[in-house]
């Protein structure tokens, strides 16, 4: 099973692991910092090289997480005489190699990805929505929630909000936590937890720090979100920059769309 080190980490850009399997044009690895498909968050791209071959080396196009991280490869080009790609052979089992994430994508990912959790928060909290799916790409972003309609008024107002939460430069953390505890103790409304499949017994948790109060005397504030998601995320919300709500629609019987995208995304 491979070692998912983007929870624990997911400012890595470098990193070495060993193959564990060599299959047809995919590979799994002991550890891994690429991201894989989940969770409305398209995979990290990058490259991957063979630590003592140089002249081994790959572009990752895929990754996809089933029993393991399996990383779907293709010969970099200029890897091979005459530009022959395929005649470049695959990693072998036991091979150390060195990974390097394409991070212009992983950031972009991770700006919309903690946009995604401000506008979640700020649906339940304002609008009583819940949040009932989402989708990020590199440069725009959508989510669904459960609300009759959204105006044009709504639309401006979600997107003021939104830009006074990444005003805010709220904190963005993440811990691991048990289900059972999580589930007893954690609004499930906020966390989502109940959109997990049931085999996950340990929960990643991002939590949106909360703004103290003046006359707060305590250690900290209430966070303004805390979400189970394994996904990738900003280190604080000032990093996402400007955000523009570029549309609506309905999706069905008491469910909106809203688009989103980050202001150096439109034109």
């Amino acid at each position: 099973m491979t070692e998912q080190r983007y929870l624990a980490d997911d400012t890595v850009r470098r990193f070495e692991a060993t193959v564990e399997r060599s299959l047809e044009d995919r590979v799994s690895l002991d550890g891994t910092h690429f991201y894989p498909t989940g969770g409305g968050q398209p995979h990290d791209t990058g490259t991957l090289r063979v630590a003592d071959d140089p002249d081994r080396r790959f572009r990752v196009v895929d990754v996809e997480k089933s029993d393991a991280v399996y990383h779907t490869l293709e010969p970099a080009a200029g890897t091979a005489e005459d530009d022959d790609r395929s005649a470049v052979p695959l990693p072998e089992s036991g091979a150390t190699v060195i990974g390097e994430i394409d991070w212009d994508r992983r950031r972009a990912h991770a700006r919309y990805h903690t946009a995604q959790h401000l506008l979640s928060a700020l649906l339940l909290e304002e609008y009583d929505a819940r949040t009932t799916g989402n989708q990020l790409y590199a440069d725009r972003a959508h989510l669904d929630a459960a609300y009759d309609r959204f105006d044009a008024d709504d639309l401006a107002r979600i997107e003021t909000r939104l830009n006074e939460l990444v005003e805010d430069d709220r904190r963005v953390t993440s811990y691991a936590m048990d289900r059972v505890e999580a589930e007893a103790t954690l609004d499930t409304d906020r966390t989502r937890i109940d959109l997990l499949p049931d085999s996950i017994s340990e929960l990643r948790i991002v939590e949106i720090g909360g703004i103290r109060e003046v006359d707060d005397t305590s250690d900290a504030a209430d966070p303004y979100d805390r979400t189970a998601c394994a996904g990738t995320h900003v280190g604080s919300t000032g990093e996402i920059g400007e955000i523009v709500v570029t549309g609506r629609e309905t999706k069905g019987s008491e469910e909106e769309r809203i688009r989103f995208a980050l202001a150096d995304h439109v034109e």
